[in-house]
């Protein structure tokens, strides 16, 4: 493996939640290129631990902890052992999160409590623990949401309110620490080449199995990390990402709300085993 070493984030130590997959993983090999230390969290050890295994291979610091992101023990342990190890905190990049595919009136109320719990309290719980830390470094606080943070998609309303909420949560703390040279940035994927559709809810809570989209169209999870992490660099406050999924649909959620209800709910149609 070779790395690409950019001094920006060179040395730096950055957590990665739900790192074991999708837009989590390409961001643990974006960042690794650019020689930061890795903190990996995510509910499973055994690909935590090959991936500690490739990339401290390649001299990359590597710190795998399994973490449930729902449960305020794993994420205060994660924190801890972050600083046990480096001893200091630049970037925490909240990234863990599920989806869900159902009609509000099919769906039972636990599919609705575990998107909050993962996608929202999730990174509530990181926040709070790693915080202090990063105040200490002027560091940066990343929440990876979706253009479902800005547009309600039909058929996701525990998603499209996981995310809704992660914003108001990040922007609200940008505010608060203002004054103390704390970076905040809220990132929001358009359709994104990953296995959140496979792994999401259906109306019972079961997952969904297989994506009902052509993921090959969609931007691939190795350029949204890519994005992400200059963001990081650049200290952004926000990143939309793609123009027709991502920052038409944010600019017709704020000049033409009514055209983008309906142009919602046709595209979202579209999909095969649509609920509509």
């Amino acid at each position: 493996m070779i790395l690409k070493i950019y001094n920006k984030m060179k040395g730096k130590v950055v957590i990665v939640t739900g790192a074991s997959s999708g837009i989590g993983e390409a961001l643990v090999q974006e960042l690794a290129g650019r020689g930061a230390k890795i903190v990996a969290a995510a509910r499973s050890i055994d690909k935590l631990n090959e991936m500690c295994k490739k990339y401290s291979d390649a001299g990359v610091e590597f710190l795998p902890v399994q973490t449930d992101v729902t449960n305020e023990i794993d994420c205060e342990n994660l924190i801890t052992r972050t600083i046990q190890k480096f001893g200091q905190i630049d970037v925490l990049i909240n990234n863990a999160g599920i989806s869900m595919r159902a009609m509000l009136t099919d769906t039972d109320l636990s599919v609705l409590h575990k998107l909050m719990d993962v996608n929202f309290w999730g990174t509530v719980n990181c926040t709070k623990f790693a915080l202090p830390y990063l105040l200490e470094r002027k560091g940066s606080l990343v929440g990876v949401i979706s253009i479902a943070g800005y547009v309600g998609l039909p058929a996701r309303t525990g998603y499209a309110a996981s995310k809704f909420a992660v914003r108001g949560f990040l922007d609200t703390i940008r505010i608060e620490y203002l004054r103390r040279g704390l970076h905040v940035l809220v990132a929001a994927p358009g359709f994104t080449a990953s296995n959140i559709r496979k792994t999401a809810l259906t109306a019972d809570g079961s997952q969904q199995g297989e994506t009902p989209r052509n993921e090959e169209k969609m931007m691939s999870a190795e350029r949204c990390a890519e994005i992400i992490v200059k963001g990081i660099i650049k200290r952004k406050r926000s990143i939309v990402m793609t123009f027709v999924e991502g920052k038409l649909t944010v600019f017709l959620s704020k000049w033409w709300p009514s055209l983008l209800d309906r142009l919602c709910l046709s595209h979202m149609s579209k999909e095969p085993n649509s609920p509509f």
